[in-house]
């Protein structure tokens, strides 16, 4: 199998394109300032996964900064931390200002190339469209967890988004699926039988970080620790042929 072999790459979005935890802390630093003793940034992204995590599947439709101004006020109760409402959806509204990694940019300019570029994200349009702007790239199609109305990993927003790039004259063959999430995006690819390429952005340091344990590890057709890895490997594929 080589990366040459696929038409469409479908990309998660925060965590793989954007450093989502980097994001994530910046916007907890009025909670986790209150905090006394060492603070574990690691320990408060687990935290943060299972909160974020439970309360998708809880309210599956309700737009991702409302989500997070939920898993904002979970952490305050769970820290004994006093919260307010504002404090809360400002955190909500903080996606727009995470960064992006910083090969990001470079990396998708190139690989818009060569495939087509198609993001599947548990975020909300508005918040996208701002993230977008980081980017500067135009991607093919964008598929939300607003539009579908439910979270990866749900099995529905697999099936949302092969249903519309069948529409596109895609399928499943010509997808490679490019995530860093094990949990959210590498255990459902490989339900649906998509090839996937996992980006490790985590690879230098413990745990699973802001995401879920996935169970079982799920396989992965390709691993690169970085999307500036991939776009290496690619150029080789491309001066061996």
């Amino acid at each position: 199998m080589k990366l040459s072999d696929f038409k469409l790459l479908t990309f998660d979005c925060y965590g793989t394109l954007i450093d989502w935890e980097t994001g994530i802390l910046q916007g907890l630093a009025p909670l986790i300032d209150q905090l006394s003793g060492p603070v574990n940034h690691h320990a408060i992204l687990q935290v943060h996964a299972r909160h974020e995590s439970r309360q998708q599947q809880w309210t599956p439709g309700r737009p991702y900064p409302a989500i997070l101004a939920t898993v904002y006020r979970r952490l305050a109760e769970e820290w004994g931390l006093p919260v307010s409402l504002a404090d809360a959806e400002a955190y909500g509204r903080s996606i727009p200002s995470w960064p992006a990694f910083p090969d990001t940019v470079a990396a998708l300019a190139y690989l818009k190339r060569h495939f087509r570029l198609v993001v599947l994200s548990n975020v909300d349009m508005p918040s996208f469209a701002a993230t977008n702007a980081r980017l500067h790239v135009a991607f093919d199609a964008v598929y939300t967890a607003e539009d579908i109305g439910s979270y990866k990993p749900s099995h529905r927003n697999f099936e949302y988004m092969l249903e519309h790039l069948h529409d596109l004259g895609l399928s499943a063959r010509d997808v490679l699926h490019t995530a860093e999430s094990l949990f959210h995006d590498h255990v459902p690819a490989n339900a649906f039988g998509l090839a996937s390429c996992w980006i490790a952005r985590r690879h230098a340091r413990p745990g699973l970080g802001a995401t879920m344990e996935p169970g079982a590890m799920p396989n992965v057709n390709f691993r690169f620790d970085s999307l500036a890895d991939l776009v290496t490997a690619h150029r080789a594929e491309i001066a061996a042929a």
